[in-house]
């Protein structure tokens, strides 16, 4: 079945029929385009509002993210940050694959539609044309027969008539002969113009317009296929990026699984601990007895002690210890010495750890200079080896910096008291930091490590020294005699598992039975040893202590 056999008639259904096929490829695209703008103004919003809470650099809550809960709210608006990325993919990919390819295929449509349609009256004013010329032609031929007629009853009015001359009769026959052959010319030229018309009116009716219905039949067809494609594209816009989605939507999940109650509170712990005791009993002082009022001091702690939580806070010693009594805020000093012991180390074993950091690249940037020094002199033509002289003795100096640097953050940490996890090991630097001979422009000699011979961490004129000694070998000897000397003076069995992610610190495994070294001090971490003899801090909140007797 088809539109020019079955509705050969129908010009005008056909002509509608088309045009509200095209219109409805308009309102679809329009429909698209304003989901897209929904789409993107809801993209646009979640951007805004995670922008909103997103804490800003250096802001209190920025500092507070080491918390599960406050780091996996951030995961929560990472992932709703992705989400919206995705929902503007949505938008865009329903902007490029169905509004601009629809409307640049409508206009296609609308060009096909008319060319057709401006074929079909084509044929149609030809039609009416060779019909108009039928018409003609039949008229005219209805006329001169009728004149051809009456000249020939005329004529044979004229024979009977007895007072008619002979000259008479003859004009009348002569006329009605030319009036019947003008007549016949007429017939002939009806009938040529009547055989036409039939001929072109079945070619118009059974070959023109069938061809062009059905012209239009295919192109309103692959219309309604492409809208369907745009229908169909518009569920598998959405569908492509549901796989992201529902990973941001996991990533949400996991934000909600990782926070730890219990690690956030420890993480409190370890960020605020002081290492003070707590205030001790007030003495009393009897006046009666005429003795001179003076300071408890044994209730906060040892005169001796520095920077005592009474000092940190500003207050006086000679009046107790409020709870929640408001701190002024202290001075800040190289040292650390504002902070309470606890915090103070961890932020000196922090320092330390950069500077080793620091310290490593200037080891790493010595060794690529002397390298390339070495293959200058070998190769002359690639580059004349007294130019990076200017750039080895700076990066001598910025070690000797560093070393001195960490000489000096040492000696803070050894006075803050703890040197288990957080004393810098060996471990912690290469030996490359440790022992490393740098040359100045006149190839003389400069050694900048510390010889066993030398211990006070003067400078050597002598060869390369060992490189299994220390930078600061008086430190390394301390603790080497404290790790012969350390027996384990009990057991404790780990009650929860710990990563041990942090330097000096040791991984644990619930139920795994460890030798205890060190008690805790006060600061919350006990020293241990494994059977393998490798040592390290755990929480002692983590472990069931048994101590020897």
């Amino acid at each position: 079945m088809d539109w020019g056999t079955d509705l050969w008639d129908q010009y005008d259904i056909i002509d509608k029929h088309t045009q509200s096929g095209l219109e409805l490829v308009e309102k679809y695209v329009k429909f698209v385009k304003e989901r897209t703008e929904i789409e993107q103004n809801y993209a646009k919003q979640l951007r805004n509002l995670t922008k909103k809470y997103n804490p800003k650099r250096g802001c209190k809550e920025e500092q507070e993210c080491r918390f599960s809960n406050h780091q996996s709210f951030l995961d929560i608006l990472n992932e709703m940050n992705d989400y919206a990325g995705q929902r503007e993919l949505i938008a865009e990919n329903m902007m490029m694959n169905i509004c601009i390819e629809l409307t640049k295929y409508l206009q296609e449509l609308k060009m096909e539609r008319k060319t057709h349609l401006s074929e079909a009256k084509k044929a149609q004013q030809s039609l009416e044309s060779t019909y108009k010329q039928l018409d003609s032609s039949k008229k005219r031929f209805e006329r001169e027969w009728r004149e051809a007629d009456k000249a020939a009853q005329y004529a044979e009015k004229t024979d009977q008539d007895i007072n008619a001359t002979k000259a008479d009769v003859e004009k009348a026959k002569q006329q009605a002969n030319m009036r019947t052959h003008i007549a016949e010319e007429c017939k002939n030229d009806y009938a040529a113009q009547l055989q036409k018309y039939n001929k072109e009116q079945s070619q118009f009716y059974f070959s023109d317009m069938p061809l062009i219905f059905n012209k239009l039949q295919d192109m309103d067809e692959r219309r309604v296929r492409k809208l369907a494609q745009g229908y169909v594209l518009f569920s598998d816009t959405e569908r492509h990026v549901m796989p992201i989605i529902g990973k941001c939507l996991e990533g949400v999940n996991k934000a909600g699984t990782n926070v730890n109650e219990r690690n956030d509170s420890i993480a409190l712990i370890e960020q605020y601990k002081s290492g003070f005791e707590r205030p001790g009993d007030l003495d009393f002082e009897d006046y009666s007895q005429g003795i001179n009022r003076a300071s408890s001091d044994s209730s906060l702690g040892t005169l001796g002690t520095p920077k005592g939580p009474l000092e940190l806070l500003g207050k006086n010693r000679s009046k107790p210890f409020w709870l929640f009594s408001k701190k002024s805020k202290p001075t800040v000093t190289e040292d650390f010495g504002h902070l309470p012991p606890e915090q103070r180390r961890k932020r000196l074993q922090q320092k330390l750890d950069d500077i080793g950091k620091e310290l490593q690249k200037e080891v790493d940037q010595s060794e690529a200079l002397e390298k390339m020094k070495d293959v200058y002199e070998k190769n002359p033509q690639m580059g004349d080896p007294a130019s990076l002289s200017p750039q080895i003795n700076q990066t001598a100096q910025n070690m000797e910096r560093l070393r001195l640097e960490l000489s000096k953050y040492e000696s803070w940490l050894t006075e803050a008291g703890r040197r288990g996890d957080s004393m810098l090991r060996r471990d912690t630097l290469p030996e490359d930091a440790l022992s490393y001979r740098s040359h100045s422009n006149n190839n003389e000699p400069y050694s900048i490590c510390v010889s066993p011979s030398s211990p006070d961490g003067t400078h050597s004129e002598e060869g390369t020294p060992d490189p299994s000694q220390a930078i600061y070998a008086e430190f390394d000897d301390d603790f080497e005699e404290e790790e012969e000397l350390v027996a384990p003076i009990g057991q404790c069995t780990a009650m929860y598992n710990f990563p041990g992610a942090s330097e000096g610190t040791i991984t644990m495994q619930e139920g795994e039975v460890l030798s205890v070294v060190e008690e805790d001090k006060g600061d919350g971490w006990t020293r241990v040893r494994r059977a393998n003899g490798n040592e390290g801090y755990i929480p002692t909140s983590y472990v069931s202590i048994s101590l020897s007797k």
